[in-house]
């Protein structure tokens, strides 16, 4: 691998090529922190693919384009006179060592449980922080990301089940009020309930070490290797996926199952 050296010195030659596209590319030099979100956001989707995937090109590549981003908003934030690379690179590294007490102090934290704890209460402490345990969950993360990490907060303040058995019963509940209100036909209460449901779902997701959006990412890519599958044998066969009954669809499904997709 690279010495610190050769690191730092890659990463010099960046902002050096940046500072030049900045000033002489037409398109560079007319982007702003606006016209760059929607591309950061997609481009932290196609890191999440990578890393999904375990492409390790994938990765390398994906990552470049994020250190992009990030040093491009560090330029125009230079530009504004409010902060520059160092800057960013400084108020990281404090926030590091103010949250590592136990590496960076005398704090005793022998579990990544407890580590989780303290980094809420300390958040909770900083200038500028957090003023209240939710607080620092985004509006804008996606749906089942939001509700892990808002169940991981509360649970770093202790408002988690005694035993992890005892979700299940929540499940249940849950399960029965969605059955009660799909019978009654109730739109908005069906929809109520079934996000309850889910919320419940992630909780016991979570309490057994399972990512729900890994793993839903996963039961998904599952799904289209063999609905693929499907049709490619059905255009094989010169039919359409629209004339098959679902029975014939099944032995094709079922055969995809059998060959591992």
């Amino acid at each position: 691998m690279n010495t610190r050296k050769e690191q730092m010195e890659a990463f010099g030659r960046l902002l050096d090529i940046l500072d030049e596209l900045r000033e002489k590319c037409p398109w560079d030099r007319k982007q702003t922190n606006e016209s760059l979100r929607t591309n950061t956001i997609e481009e932290t989707y196609e890191l999440c693919d990578a890393l999904m995937r375990e492409d390790q090109a994938g990765i390398k590549k994906e990552l470049g384009d994020m250190l992009l981003h990030i040093v491009f908003y560090a330029k125009i934030g230079s530009e504004k006179g409010s902060f520059d690379i160092k800057d960013v690179c400084d108020a990281l590294c404090d926030k590091l060592i103010f949250r590592h007490p136990h590496v960076f102090g005398d704090v005793n934290a022998g579990t990544p449980e407890k580590v989780e704890q303290n980094w809420e209460q300390l958040k909770l402490k900083e200038k500028g922080g957090n003023r209240t345990v939710l607080e620092g969950v985004p509006a804008a993360l996606p749906s089942i990301v939001k509700a892990q990490r808002i169940q991981e907060k509360a649970r770093n303040v202790g408002f988690d089940w005694e035993k992890r058995e005892q979700v299940w019963d929540k499940v249940e509940e849950e399960l029965a009020e969605l059955r009660e209100e799909i019978n009654r036909m109730d739109d908005d209460k069906k929809e109520a309930e079934f996000g309850d449901f889910i919320f419940s779902m992630i909780n016991a997701a979570r309490l057994y070490g399972i990512n729900p959006d890994n793993a839903l990412e996963r039961t998904s890519q599952k799904f289209i290797r063999r609905f693929t599958y499907l049709e490619s044998q059905t255009i094989a066969k010169g039919r359409s996926l629209k004339d098959m009954s679902l029975s014939e669809m099944d032995v094709l499904w079922n055969e995809a199952k059998q060959k591992g997709l």
